[in-house]
């Protein structure tokens, strides 16, 4: 016991500490924030203080208008991730499988995501149009590539032991795929998903920046034009915001879906 006890103590404190540390960099970051301020380091219509910020952020809320085009942008971020995650996987696995289709495909992909979005993101305007499609391809196109790649990663990590053991057992392909693989690919695949998650803010913001009349991009774009600092830095914060609830939705998600692998570790 006296030896169990200082070994508690410190896993309690170490989780205390992993909680607050968060919080600790916010107070620190909004403090070093009115410093600058204080300090008119710079002019107030470039860096406003967090009070400028936090009164204008109430103004948009009261008035509905951050609430209008947050909605749109979550709009467009859904569907571009349902889009570009179910493409993504269906390749990825496909990709995997097939070596043929690791010839034909792995290239165009490669060359496809080593150009930025912002570079063909006007074709798909073209393409698509200035309304929700566009936004949701561009969404789709800069998520679509982490879930290939950790869908492939997460299929080739399978042990060639385990797939002798399923044909031993003369398991259809059904079986390996709902009883090994998706199993075995999906640690590797919901971390790909987190990643997307918060590019999927990029991919919308990037179509709302070229072209569209609502979202938060638009938004942006809007208040700087106008020389808003502080609503720049509430569009800014909100998409942080964003793409953090839409990290933790997966994190829980993962949470929930891999509790079976927990358990076998406490065994």
């Amino acid at each position: 016991m006296r030896v169990s006890f200082p070994i508690t103590m410190s896993r309690s404190a170490n989780t205390w500490t992993r909680r607050l540390a968060p919080l600790l960099t916010l107070v620190l970051v909004l403090a070093a924030w009115q410093l600058v301020f204080a300090l008119r380091l710079y002019p107030t219509f470039l860096i406003p203080s967090p009070q400028m910020v936090w009164e204008k952020a109430a103004q948009v809320l009261r008035d509905g208008t951050l609430w209008a085009h947050l909605l749109a942008t979550s709009e467009a971020m859904v569907w571009g991730l349902l889009w570009g995650v179910s493409i993504g996987t269906l390749l990825g696995y496909l990709i995997a499988k097939l070596p043929l289709a690791e010839v034909l495909l792995t290239p165009l992909i490669v060359a496809f995501q080593a150009t930025p979005i912002v570079a063909y993101a006007p074709l798909l305007i073209i393409w698509f149009g200035s309304g929700m499609t566009s936004k949701v391809v561009t969404c789709a196109v800069i998520v679509f590539f982490p879930t290939l790649m950790n869908t492939v990663v997460g299929v080739r990590q399978i042990p060639p032991r385990l797939r002798d053991l399923m044909r031993a057992l003369s398991a259809t392909r059904w079986q390996t795929l709902c009883k090994l693989e998706l199993p075995a690919i999906l640690p590797v695949w919901l971390t790909g998903l987190k990643t997307s998650a918060t590019l999927a803010v990029i991919g919308v913001v990037v179509g709302e920046f070229l072209s569209a009349d609502r979202g938060l991009g638009h938004w942006v774009k809007l208040a700087r034009s106008q020389y808003d600092t502080a609503l720049v830095f509430v569009g800014v914060l909100t998409m942080t915001a964003l793409a953090l609830t839409f990290y933790s939705l997966v994190y829980l998600l993962e949470w929930r879906l891999l509790k079976w692998q927990r358990q076998s570790r406490s065994v």
